[in-house]
């Protein structure tokens, strides 16, 4: 994925759905907004689950000229001839992504609030980095990726990053200016999810 002048959108599943109400909710935010890029980030690890999501979704996406990854699984992607991966351990998989999926495909990292974890994944070839939560919450230990994180990122690496996790309206138009991406999930959770993209969009634009 190339890197924008403006942020783009890259919008992340939820951890589990009905695949038939979300084909058709994903199908309705994909007509209303341009999408860079679409992730499949099920928790289950049924490999037939999997398979079955990665190829409804992939009819959706495709038919509109939108990237398909999906999270951890390398050999999956590979197997179902998917877009690319995004991988949960910093720069550790990278090289192994790469190679299993060749030149072609992306390969994304996700690297907490870490900067020494980006550029490591960076220089192995990573297409993306991705860094979150965005800001903090009572969740977990608190961790969360600080915006200066995303300030130096985009004076210092040419690689493009994703802000994700726990995004918000002011969080979005904080970091808009630092970001090539925003990995988008929170939408989901609404009754009309391209209206709440609007609303992000709007908080990006402003």
């Amino acid at each position: 994925m190339d890197a924008p002048e403006q942020p783009q959108l890259y919008l992340i599943t939820p951890p589990q759905f009905d695949l038939d109400p979300f084909k058709e909710h994903l199908a309705a935010v994909l007509d209303t907004h341009p999408i860079a890029c679409v992730r499949l980030a099920l928790a289950t690890r049924d490999e037939d689950m999997l398979s079955r999501a990665a190829d409804t979704l992939r009819e959706v996406t495709h038919a509109r000229d939108v990237a398909l990854v999906i999270s951890e699984h390398t050999l999956l992607a590979a197997r179902l001839g998917i877009d690319g991966v995004h991988l949960l351990d910093g720069a550790r998989s990278v090289r192994h992504a790469r190679k299993e999926l060749g030149d072609d495909a992306i390969v994304g990292a996700f690297c907490g609030g870490s900067r020494h974890e980006g550029m490591s994944a960076a220089e192995a070839g990573a297409d993306y980095v991705a860094f979150g939560p965005a800001r903090a919450s009572a969740l977990g230990m608190g961790d969360h990726a600080e915006e200066d994180v995303f300030h130096w990122w985009s004076e210092m690496v040419e690689v493009p990053c994703v802000a994700e996790g726990d995004l918000d309206e002011p969080t979005i138009r904080a970091l808009a200016p630092y970001t090539d991406f925003f990995g988008i999930s929170e939408i989901w959770s609404d009754d009309d999810p391209a209206a709440a993209l609007k609303r992000f969009v709007a908080a990006m634009d402003s």
